[in-house]
């Protein structure tokens, strides 16, 4: 049972609006004549502004790594956690983040999170030390988690239609394709005047959010109790998945601390599923897996995560430590694949419409594998042109696919757990990305034999991927689009 915010009233009916009960999420008893919620396309933009900021941080703190040692100290190890404490809390966080969307309102929710992304971000720019560095981008990564699946509550909210819906979740993916394709030339400008300037460019983008956002509509609420055993196991197994797959891909899988944090992981997951089946009010309601659409996007989202950020990952160091070529060239080597992510993400909606979702993923996906098999093909030539050029459909296969799986995701599911499902659905994906950076890692470890391991991981991407696309081809006929 959903508690309404008492406030609300109703509004006269025009004649650019007629009432619904119970349609709109986003203001519940309304929906405009044209099917979406009133003030629709003001959330959508907010919702894609959120996940730019989100998608920004994680791509525009490389570039200035150095700087930061320079000033704070801290030797590889600090580098390390500037970016993999953002990652750790946000990708432990994001269950928690989804079932807090849903009990106390997307909106909510999201100014929360849009504000304390906004405060840590001054600590990051304020920061004295390398812990306190570390510190303030694990508050950035928590913010980020409570941020994600409520942005895509909203959207759920704001358009009720499946048809509009797809294509207000290509401008939401836009955001993250143009804070991919800005990130490493944004941070290498701003680091040439001070890196402090990375994060304090966040504070103005988040003021001008949660001013605007004051105008959406309240979001409706979901009254239940916390399920804090679920929290609790469920935090520990993602913390000590991200943390042993990080420190493993590090120092070896074979350390001691990295066997007890993967143990604990595994523990803490089977007590989570125990507790979920048997508490009356579970944080992730197992039933949310009987969606067939939700069990396939789970699986193409985590295989694009180990596509995407083994690709960037692995060539980056290519390009810099094989091929010589400069951090900034290396950065220019990934806009055109930007760019065409961007087009991607704007299309998707209108083929998914005319096509469903099954053609734009089928693509998608066949893209990236293509894309993987060339590079592994061609990594012993050594050219940045062609490696640049093989990204591409990397890149822009992913942006096709993505928008119409997250919308299974969201069509799969009551619109009262639109934020845990997406919660769910983002987990599998920062886990996938993890992953996919600590085994590829330690595939590399040995340059000597840099070229061979690459090829090996992106074999192993290309395969994930092209099982996805198999899983896919069941999309026609699960009944769910």
């Amino acid at each position: 049972m959903r508690t309404l915010d008492p406030h609300l009233r109703p509004v006269p009916t025009s004649a650019n609006t007629r009432t619904v009960t119970g349609t709109s999420l986003d203001h519940p008893g309304r929906i405009a004549v044209d099917g979406n919620a009133p003030g629709a396309r003001l959330t959508v933009m907010l919702a894609a502004a959120g996940f730019f900021l989100i998608t920004l941080d994680i791509l525009i703190v490389n570039v200035a790594l150095t700087q930061v040692q320079r000033d704070l100290g801290g030797g590889t190890v600090g580098q390390q956690w500037v970016v993999d404490g953002y990652t750790l809390l946000f990708a432990s966080l994001l269950l928690f983040a989804g079932n807090l969307a849903d009990r106390i309102g997307a909106k909510r929710a999201f100014g929360i999170g849009v504000t304390v992304f906004g405060l840590t971000s001054i600590a990051c720019a304020l920061a004295p030390t390398i812990a306190t560095l570390v510190a303030a981008r694990a508050g950035q990564g928590a913010a980020a988690a409570v941020m994600l699946p409520a942005s895509m509550a909203l959207i759920r909210e704001a358009f009720p239609d499946p048809g509009r819906r797809a294509r207000a979740l290509g401008v939401w993916a836009a955001g993250g394709a143009v804070a991919a394709a800005l990130g490493p030339l944004l941070g290498g400008v701003l680091t040439t005047f001070d890196w402090r300037w990375v994060f304090a460019i966040n504070v103005p983008v988040c003021v001008a959010i949660v001013v605007v956002l004051a105008k959406v509509a309240t979001s409706p609420t979901r009254s239940a109790p916390f399920d804090w055993a679920g929290q609790v196991l469920g935090v520990l197994a993602l913390a000590g998945l991200t943390f042993g797959s990080i420190e493993g891909g590090a120092h070896g899988f074979g350390e001691p601390l990295v066997i007890v944090t993967l143990g604990i992981a595994v523990l803490s997951l089977i007590g989570f599923v125990i507790v979920e089946g048997r508490v009356e009010h579970p944080m992730m309601p197992l039933q949310l897996f009987s969606a067939a659409g939700l069990r396939i996007a789970l699986v193409i989202g985590f295989a694009f995560m180990v596509g995407w950020y083994g690709t960037v990952f692995l060539a980056s160091l290519f390009l810099q430590q094989q091929l010589g070529v400069s951090p900034l060239l290396a950065g220019l080597a990934f806009l055109p694949s930007a760019l065409f992510s961007v087009i991607g993400n704007l299309i998707s909606g209108p083929l998914t419409n005319r096509y469903e979702a099954r053609v734009p993923i089928l693509a998608g996906l066949a893209s990236m594998v293509l894309g993987l098999a060339g590079l592994v093909l061609t990594a012993p030539w050594g050219s940045p042109l062609l490696t640049a050029a093989l990204i591409i459909p990397i890149g822009a296969g992913g942006s096709l696919a993505m928008p119409p799986t997250t919308g299974l995701v969201l069509a799969g599911v009551a619109a009262g757990q639109a934020g845990t499902a997406s919660a769910v659905f983002n987990t599998f994906r920062q886990v996938g990305g993890a992953i996919a950076i600590a085994i590829f890692g330690a595939l590399i470890a040995d340059r000597t034999s840099f070229i061979t391991g690459m090829q090996t991981s992106l074999t192993i991407a290309a395969a994930l991927l092209f099982a996805a696309l198999l899983i896919s081809l069941r999309i026609g006929r699960t009944g769910h689009r």
